[in-house]
Protein backbone atom coordinates (compact mmCIF):
# COMPACT_ATOMS: atom_id res chain seq x y z
CA UNK A 1 0.00 0.00 0.00
CA UNK A 2 1.62 3.72 -0.62
CA UNK A 3 1.45 6.28 1.30
CA UNK A 4 -1.19 8.01 -0.56
CA UNK A 5 -3.47 5.35 -0.98
CA UNK A 6 -2.56 5.14 3.32
CA UNK A 7 -3.32 8.41 3.82
CA UNK A 8 -6.65 8.30 1.82
CA UNK A 9 -8.07 4.99 3.67
CA UNK A 10 -7.18 6.90 7.70
CA UNK A 11 -9.99 9.07 7.70
CA UNK A 12 -12.22 5.93 6.93
CA UNK A 13 -10.72 3.59 9.28
CA UNK A 14 -10.43 6.50 12.05
CA UNK A 15 -14.00 7.52 11.51
CA UNK A 16 -15.12 3.93 11.82
CA UNK A 17 -13.04 3.73 15.33
CA UNK A 18 -14.47 6.63 16.29
CA UNK A 19 -18.38 5.90 16.16
CA UNK A 20 -17.61 2.21 17.91
CA UNK A 21 -15.57 4.25 20.70
CA UNK A 22 -18.86 6.74 21.04
CA UNK A 23 -20.79 3.57 21.04
CA UNK A 24 -18.74 1.85 23.80
CA UNK A 25 -18.83 5.40 25.85
CA UNK A 26 -22.79 5.29 25.15
CA UNK A 27 -23.33 1.94 26.10
CA UNK A 28 -21.06 2.92 29.74
CA UNK A 29 -23.03 6.18 30.40
CA UNK A 30 -26.41 4.93 29.45
CA UNK A 31 -25.98 1.96 31.59
CA UNK A 32 -29.83 -0.01 31.08
CA UNK A 33 -30.94 2.13 28.10
CA UNK A 34 -30.99 1.13 24.17
CA UNK A 35 -28.66 3.17 22.13
CA UNK A 36 -30.21 4.85 19.49
CA UNK A 37 -28.66 5.69 15.92
CA UNK A 38 -29.68 9.08 16.34
CA UNK A 39 -28.35 8.87 20.28
CA UNK A 40 -24.88 7.73 18.05
CA UNK A 41 -24.87 9.89 15.47
CA UNK A 42 -25.33 13.04 17.90
CA UNK A 43 -22.58 11.75 20.35
CA UNK A 44 -20.29 10.89 17.00
CA UNK A 45 -20.56 14.45 15.57
CA UNK A 46 -22.87 13.16 12.52
CA UNK A 47 -25.02 12.26 10.46
CA UNK A 48 -27.37 9.13 11.24
CA UNK A 49 -26.46 8.69 7.21
CA UNK A 50 -22.97 8.94 7.68
CA UNK A 51 -23.04 6.05 10.17
CA UNK A 52 -24.30 3.75 7.84
CA UNK A 53 -21.64 4.82 5.31
CA UNK A 54 -19.22 2.98 7.72
CA UNK A 55 -21.81 0.39 9.48
CA UNK A 56 -25.02 -0.76 7.27
CA UNK A 57 -26.80 -1.60 10.09
CA UNK A 58 -26.23 -1.03 14.07
CA UNK A 59 -26.12 -4.73 14.10
CA UNK A 60 -22.26 -4.70 12.41
CA UNK A 61 -21.43 -2.41 15.15
CA UNK A 62 -21.56 -4.42 17.72
CA UNK A 63 -20.03 -7.44 15.56
CA UNK A 64 -17.22 -5.01 15.45
CA UNK A 65 -17.07 -4.84 19.23
CA UNK A 66 -17.73 -8.38 19.78
CA UNK A 67 -14.99 -9.21 17.53
CA UNK A 68 -12.45 -6.96 19.14
CA UNK A 69 -13.05 -8.23 22.42
CA UNK A 70 -12.33 -11.81 20.76
CA UNK A 71 -9.27 -10.80 19.42
CA UNK A 72 -8.15 -8.99 22.42
CA UNK A 73 -9.02 -11.76 24.97
CA UNK A 74 -8.42 -15.06 23.38
CA UNK A 75 -5.05 -13.26 21.79
CA UNK A 76 -3.98 -12.83 25.34
CA UNK A 77 -5.01 -16.04 26.30
CA UNK A 78 -3.22 -17.88 23.85
CA UNK A 79 -0.09 -15.98 24.98
CA UNK A 80 -0.84 -17.53 28.18
CA UNK A 81 -1.16 -20.86 27.00
CA UNK A 82 1.43 -20.93 25.23
CA UNK A 83 4.29 -18.80 27.56
CA UNK A 84 2.39 -19.76 31.43
CA UNK A 85 3.62 -22.97 33.41
CA UNK A 86 1.83 -24.27 35.72
CA UNK A 87 -2.37 -25.50 35.83
CA UNK A 88 -2.68 -22.74 38.82
CA UNK A 89 -0.64 -19.73 37.25
CA UNK A 90 -2.58 -20.44 33.39
CA UNK A 91 -5.70 -20.60 34.60
CA UNK A 92 -5.60 -17.91 37.62
CA UNK A 93 -4.11 -15.45 34.37
CA UNK A 94 -6.82 -16.75 32.13
CA UNK A 95 -9.67 -15.48 34.24
CA UNK A 96 -7.85 -12.46 35.43
CA UNK A 97 -7.32 -11.30 31.46
CA UNK A 98 -10.85 -11.23 31.23
CA UNK A 99 -11.93 -9.52 34.51
CA UNK A 100 -9.41 -6.89 33.60
CA UNK A 101 -10.64 -6.37 29.60
CA UNK A 102 -14.42 -5.95 31.56
CA UNK A 103 -12.95 -3.37 33.76
CA UNK A 104 -11.77 -1.45 31.06
CA UNK A 105 -14.32 -1.61 29.24
CA UNK A 106 -16.99 -1.23 30.51
CA UNK A 107 -19.88 -0.93 27.43
CA UNK A 108 -18.21 -3.41 26.18
CA UNK A 109 -19.27 -5.78 29.13
CA UNK A 110 -23.18 -5.09 28.87
CA UNK A 111 -22.59 -6.41 25.26
CA UNK A 112 -20.90 -9.26 25.48
CA UNK A 113 -23.38 -10.49 28.65
CA UNK A 114 -25.90 -9.31 26.43
CA UNK A 115 -27.70 -6.52 28.37
CA UNK A 116 -27.72 -4.06 25.34
CA UNK A 117 -28.71 -6.59 22.99
CA UNK A 118 -32.22 -6.80 23.50
CA UNK A 119 -34.62 -6.13 20.69
CA UNK A 120 -31.34 -6.72 18.33
CA UNK A 121 -30.41 -9.50 15.93
CA UNK A 122 -30.61 -13.03 17.81
CA UNK A 123 -27.43 -13.99 16.21
CA UNK A 124 -25.37 -11.21 18.00
CA UNK A 125 -26.81 -12.98 21.28
CA UNK A 126 -25.56 -16.49 19.82
CA UNK A 127 -22.24 -14.87 19.23
CA UNK A 128 -21.60 -13.56 22.67
CA UNK A 129 -22.90 -17.15 24.55
CA UNK A 130 -19.91 -18.18 21.98
CA UNK A 131 -17.14 -16.00 23.43
CA UNK A 132 -18.08 -17.61 27.09
CA UNK A 133 -18.10 -21.10 25.88
CA UNK A 134 -14.50 -20.48 24.49
CA UNK A 135 -13.36 -19.29 28.12
CA UNK A 136 -15.21 -22.54 29.38
CA UNK A 137 -13.72 -24.38 26.61
CA UNK A 138 -10.15 -23.34 27.30
CA UNK A 139 -10.46 -24.02 31.19
CA UNK A 140 -11.77 -27.42 30.83
CA UNK A 141 -8.75 -28.59 28.65
CA UNK A 142 -6.23 -27.03 30.95
CA UNK A 143 -7.84 -29.05 33.89
CA UNK A 144 -7.86 -31.87 31.48
CA UNK A 145 -4.13 -31.84 30.07
CA UNK A 146 -2.92 -31.09 33.97
CA UNK A 147 -4.73 -33.85 35.13
CA UNK A 148 -3.36 -36.57 32.10
CA UNK A 149 -0.06 -35.38 32.94
CA UNK A 150 -0.75 -36.08 36.55
CA UNK A 151 0.23 -32.04 37.87
CA UNK A 152 -3.01 -32.82 39.69
CA UNK A 153 -5.50 -35.01 40.94
CA UNK A 154 -9.24 -33.60 41.18
CA UNK A 155 -11.83 -36.11 42.43
CA UNK A 156 -14.34 -34.18 40.91
CA UNK A 157 -16.58 -33.42 37.48
CA UNK A 158 -13.24 -31.15 35.84
CA UNK A 159 -16.11 -30.20 33.18
CA UNK A 160 -18.56 -29.14 36.35
CA UNK A 161 -15.47 -27.45 37.40
CA UNK A 162 -14.88 -25.45 34.47
CA UNK A 163 -18.18 -24.87 34.33
CA UNK A 164 -18.10 -23.24 37.78
CA UNK A 165 -15.18 -21.14 37.20
CA UNK A 166 -16.44 -19.76 33.64
CA UNK A 167 -20.23 -18.77 35.48
CA UNK A 168 -18.03 -17.16 38.29
CA UNK A 169 -16.56 -14.57 35.49
CA UNK A 170 -19.65 -14.04 34.23
CA UNK A 171 -21.24 -13.22 37.52
CA UNK A 172 -18.20 -10.55 38.04
CA UNK A 173 -19.43 -9.07 35.02
CA UNK A 174 -22.76 -9.15 35.62
CA UNK A 175 -22.77 -7.84 39.05
CA UNK A 176 -20.63 -4.60 37.35
CA UNK A 177 -23.15 -4.42 35.11
CA UNK A 178 -26.24 -4.22 37.58
CA UNK A 179 -23.86 -1.93 40.13
CA UNK A 180 -23.58 0.78 37.05
CA UNK A 181 -20.03 -0.03 37.06
CA UNK A 182 -18.69 0.45 40.28
CA UNK A 183 -18.25 -2.78 41.94
CA UNK A 184 -15.21 -3.96 39.51
CA UNK A 185 -15.31 -7.40 38.22
CA UNK A 186 -11.85 -8.20 39.23
CA UNK A 187 -12.38 -6.51 43.02
CA UNK A 188 -10.62 -8.74 45.65
CA UNK A 189 -9.18 -11.13 42.74
CA UNK A 190 -6.43 -12.50 44.42
CA UNK A 191 -8.40 -13.64 47.75
CA UNK A 192 -11.17 -15.17 45.65
CA UNK A 193 -8.54 -16.66 43.45
CA UNK A 194 -6.97 -18.63 46.70
CA UNK A 195 -10.53 -19.68 47.33
CA UNK A 196 -10.32 -21.43 44.19
CA UNK A 197 -7.13 -22.60 44.78
CA UNK A 198 -8.00 -23.89 47.93
CA UNK A 199 -10.82 -25.49 46.74
CA UNK A 200 -8.79 -27.48 44.00
CA UNK A 201 -5.91 -28.66 46.33
CA UNK A 202 -8.55 -30.03 48.64
CA UNK A 203 -10.07 -32.65 46.26
CA UNK A 204 -6.60 -33.69 45.51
Amino acid sequence: MTQTNSKKNSPKKNRKAEILQALALELENRPGERITTANLAKAVGVSEAALYRHFPSKAKMFDALIEFSEETVFGLINQVVKQQDGIFAQIEKIISIVLTFSAKNPGITRVLLGDALIGENERLLKRTDQFFQRIETQLRQILREAELKGQFNYQGNISQFAEVLSSFVEGQLSKYVRSRFKKRPDENWVSKWLFFVNSIKGQG
